[in-house]
Formats: structure tokens, sequence, C-alpha cells
């Protein structure tokens, strides 16, 4: 069962998880350092709170829903090394403590915003989610990343 997000109590945990996060962590898995995790990280929060990513349009939106969505909401673990989407990919160098702050304050965020907020709110590439859709995107994908860097 995946963790409720929405409760300060979960959230606060997965924010110290992300306090025990180093410049030195490696991976234990793929190529991104841990600064490239956070901000891969947030991305999922831009597109929830953000207007910066371009929209897919109609037909690859389509293939999102259809094929992807049941693999990012459902409740099961995201494999090792799987594929990201393009949008996903940070090659360039960043700031860990600037990714960092801005990871732990959307997920502060989040968590005060609270489940009814998410209820049918419109996905950046799935149309409208259910909150429990909302919370399994964004904590397996936490999850999965902070367990790739050991903590």
């Amino acid at each position: 069962m995946i963790k409720n997000i929405f409760d300060k109590q979960v959230s606060e945990q997965v924010i110290g998880r992300v306090d025990a996060l180093t410049t030195e962590s490696q991976a234990k898995w793929g190529k991104m350092d841990v600064a490239q995790m956070l901000a891969h990280c947030n991305v999922t929060y831009e597109m929830a709170y953000e207007d910066i990513h371009p929209k897919p349009g109609a037909f690859k939106r389509f293939m999102l829903k259809m094929f992807v969505k049941p693999i990012v909401t459902n409740d099961k673990p995201y494999k090792k090394n799987g594929r990201t989407a393009p949008e996903f990919i940070i090659a360039d160098t960043k700031d860990f403590d600037r990714e960092k702050k801005r990871l732990t304050d959307y997920i502060r965020k989040t968590q005060q915003l609270g489940p009814a907020y998410f209820e049918g709110k419109e996905s950046h590439s799935f149309g409208p989610l259910h909150t429990k859709e909302w919370n399994n995107m964004f904590y397996k994908h936490l999850d999965h990343h902070l367990s790739q860097f050991g903590v």
C-alpha cells in the first residue's frame, strides 16, 4: 500500500529522507547524480503547479493516458532503470541546495493544499485525476528516487 503524501506525518518523513541527502550521496542505480535526481523529482510538481512545460498534443496525451497513466498512478512500485519521459530527463548540472529546497517546498505545499484540492484536478499529461492517483504519482515517484539514493 502506498503511503498518503497528504498526511503531514508522511510528508514530513519524506522531507526527512530528502534532508538526509548530501552532495556526496551516490545512486544505487541509474545515471543521475543527486542534484539531477532532485531536479527530476521537481518536474512532477512543476507540472502540477507551474506553467513552464509545454502541454502534450492530443495524440501524445491520448497515448500517455492509455499507456503511461496506469503505470504512474497505480499502487505498484517502479522498476529500477525504467524509461523516463523526455521532459523528466535532467542532463545538465543542477544546484543541489536549490533543488533540495524546491522539492521540500513542493512537498509541504502539496500536503497543505490537501487531498480535496487534487480531487479531479487536471494533470499536465493525463487529464483529470482522482486524489488517490495524485497521491500515488507523488509518493511513488519520490519513494523510488529516494530509495535510489539510499535514504
